[in-house]
């Protein structure tokens, strides 16, 4: 039952964290300019796990930087696409839903980097670099979710402006995030552990892919339908104060 409520509370604890926009971020963005949402754009991809995820299941087996830069730059449109339009527009979709679909697009890039489909389902998946710019129009509309949390204005060219300065933070964010992977695995490859677990890490990508899928629906499900949660909130750090207290008394 502990296990269970501690549990409930990191998911409910990494949800908030994933989709908050804190009060000193919308303070910043309405008195500072353009660099913040630069600065603001590099922070959420720098620390968006899921997307990481999907780039770093990308290039796994990528070995040529043309390949890399092939990928990649399908996967920045697709994204760049959606974040700048349907910020613009005000499109929009409830977070943990559109997060919860970004989760299965890591599972799907780990599944298909050990080649599962073919081997259990008998089937060839659509062409990586269409499925890829797919993925990358549903990436980019969950940074819209987010971007459009923050006080955005209604001046149609500043408020183009602060998206496409968000953009290129995230493309910022992007390639730093990328260089450390390309590095990362290009020194990985030349060691013999690369082949012997190279699918074990997929598979782990996978389970970090169900992870996030279980913490996203577990958002949606405390948000959408809070009176049918077991805990809410309130007894989430209730509950969670007595647990510390009682394991501090036990020793």
């Amino acid at each position: 039952m502990k296990f269970l409520l501690s549990l409930g509370l990191l998911l409910n604890s990494l949800t908030s964290f994933a989709h908050g926009i804190s009060d000193a971020d919308k303070e910043a963005m309405l008195n500072g300019g353009y660099l913040q949402y630069i600065w603001l754009g590099a922070s959420h991809m720098l620390t968006g796990y899921d997307h990481l995820l999907f780039i770093f299941g990308v290039i796994f087996f990528l070995t040529t930087f043309k390949d890399i830069v092939r990928f990649i730059s399908i996967f920045t449109l697709g994204h760049c696409i959606t974040l700048i339009f349907a910020t613009f527009f005000k499109i929009t979709a409830n977070y943990y839903l559109i997060d919860a679909v970004i989760a299965l697009s890591v599972i799907y890039k780990g599944y298909e980097n050990i080649d599962g489909f073919k081997k259990h389902f008998d089937w060839s998946p659509p062409s990586l670099l269409k499925m890829v710019f797919v993925f990358g129009l549903i990436h980019g509309f969950g940074l819209s979710t987010r971007l459009q949390q923050l006080p955005l204005g209604e001046d149609s060219f500043g408020m183009l402006m602060r998206i496409l300065s968000f953009n290129v933070g995230v493309e910022v964010g992007q390639i730093i995030a990328l260089t450390v992977m390309m590095i990362m695995l290009a020194g990985w490859r030349k060691t013999e552990s690369f082949k012997k677990i190279s699918k074990m890490a997929n598979v782990i990508l996978m389970a970090g892919g169900i992870f996030l899928f279980i913490m996203q629906f577990h958002g949606y499900w405390h948000e959408s339908s809070p009176e049918s949660f077991p805990i809410n909130k309130d007894d989430h750090n209730h509950t969670h104060s007595e647990m510390v207290l009682e394991d501090g008394n036990a020793h």
